[in-house]
Formats: C-alpha cells, structure tokens, sequence
C-alpha cells in the first residue's frame, strides 16, 4: 500500500475523497499520494467549431490546463498539513479521458489503490441521482482495489470493516494477499458478513459448510467474527449490518454479490449512494 490514486475533477466530493487519501495516510503505511486531474480535448474541438459556433483556441486550452495544475497544487498544499509526515503529494495532470487516465497512472506509478467520490461533477450537471458513471466505470477498469467515498463522510479512524461474503469458492475469489498488505500491520477488526437470503447455513449446506471452513482457516491470522443475516435483498443487508455494527469500511470481495453488477441497476446505484454513509472498498 505505497501509492494512492486520487482522481480529481475539483468537485466536492473529489475534494472529500482526497482529504480521506491524505488521512488514511496515519493508518498505512503509504508513501505517495498522486492528485489526478483528466483533462481531454478532442482534437476537432480545436479544429471545428460546436453546435453554438464556438471553436476553441490552443491557447485557451492552455490556459484551462495551467487553471486546472494551479487548482491541484492548491489541493496539494491544503492535504500536506494533513498527511502523515514523510508522505509525498504528487500532481498531475492527464490529456486524456479519465478512465484512460486511471489506468494508465496505475501501470505507470504501480498505484495500490485508487480513492475516489462517489459522485462528481459529470453527475451534478446531468442531475442524475446515485454513483456516478465515471465510479462505475473505473471500479470495473481498474487493475487496482477501489474505495468509493460518500461525498458527505467525514473521516474516521478504521476500526472495523465489513467483509461482505457469499461463500462462492472462497480459495479463487479472495485476494489474501491484498488483505495482508491492507491489514497486516493494522489493528483492524474482520466483521465477515454472508447476507444467507436461501438459509444454506441455517440448512447446514455441506458445500457452503466446505467453504466456511476454508474460508475459516484462510482468515485466521486476522481472527475475525462471522455474522449471518437473513434478508431478502443482498445489498440492503450489508449496509444495514454495517450500520448496526458501526464499522468503518465495507470491503466487497472480487464477483461478491455482483456489487459492480449491481451498481449498474439505477435502483441499487440510487440505494448505496443514499444509504452507505462509509467508503467501500471493492477488491479486485
């Protein structure tokens, strides 16, 4: 966990998401932090005119980008009194599209995680309720774990997280390596959740039994607590847990409930971003 990837697209909840990149700093053991603006221009917005007759001139487009370097370093500025001391903040902006962007940062500078909001700019203009587009599209892009952050959170210190999982071939899905270094040195407490909506624990399912039991073995060294819940929608369940337990984080685990499939669906896009008043970190 040595590098963050923080998209920035200078609203509010890019903003909220950085500040909790620049916090978690004093939970990890990160020594980069890269602020990342995407600012792409179409090469026939310089060469043709749009539909109000407008065609942009080279210099404006510089002048946008050195706005947009002056709005990162003021960031940049405003989260060194806040990150652990010895962390470096990196700016950086990108001439092409975000999601292009992301994922050419994340091979380039070996980034571990990329921190974004869960709303921006895009979604305020286009009045569209739930996670934005662009959170959709890198959480499923990314060769990097994702932690989406709820544009009104406030950072807390993490104490325990929600590991919501479905017991579906526990060996392949779960990326024990990421969690040993998300968690190796940090005294985070495991809440291993399984929504049980078909009663196959209660109905002591031998295959599901299997990889409780491996699933068991697996996590010991972080000596978590198994809870079952029963409830007819998945989703709604872990954030409700999540809620009663108080924890900080929930952590969706690779193909977990379909969670990037979900958040396709309007409805469940609309839900989570109401409703999970943490970050969620979804593995990969």
């Amino acid at each position: 966990m040595k590098t963050y990837l923080v998209p920035v697209d200078f609203s509010d909840a890019a903003f909220n998401a950085a500040n909790f990149a620049a916090q978690l700093s004093h939970q990890s053991d990160v020594s980069t932090i890269i602020l990342m603006n995407a600012y792409y221009i179409s090469p026939y917005e310089t060469m043709l005119p749009n539909p109000d007759m407008v065609m942009l001139r080279e210099e404006e487009v510089e002048e946008e980008a050195k706005g947009r370097i002056a709005q990162l370093n003021k960031l940049k500025h405003k989260l060194s009194k806040i990150v652990r001391e010895g962390v470096e903040i990196i700016t950086r902006l990108n001439r092409s599209h975000l999601l292009r962007a992301v994922v050419d940062v994340i091979e380039e500078q070996d980034a571990d995680l990329v921190i974004l909001g869960s709303i921006g700019n895009s979604t305020l203009r286009e009045g569209r309720p739930g996670i934005g587009n662009h959170v959709i599209k890198i959480s499923k892009l990314s060769p990097a774990p994702v932690i989406v952050v709820p544009p009104a959170y406030t950072y807390h210190l993490i104490k325990e997280a929600v590991i919501a999982c479905d017991f579906k071939k526990v060996k392949e899905n779960i990326p024990m390596a990421f969690l040993h270094k998300l968690l190796g040195k940090q005294a985070i407490k495991l809440l291993v959740l399984n929504v049980d909506t078909e009663g196959k624990h209660a109905g002591k399912d031998p295959e599901q039994l299997a990889e409780e039991s491996a699933l068991h073995d697996m996590l010991k060294a972080f000596k978590p607590k198994y809870f079952y819940e029963n409830h007819a929608d998945v989703l709604t369940g872990i954030l409700d847990f999540a809620k009663e337990q108080k924890a900080q984080m929930i952590i969706a685990l690779p193909h977990n409930y379909s969670f990037l499939r979900s958040i396709l669906h309007s409805s469940i896009s609309q839900q989570l971003a109401k409703n999970s008043t943490i970050p969620v970190m979804l593995l990969k």
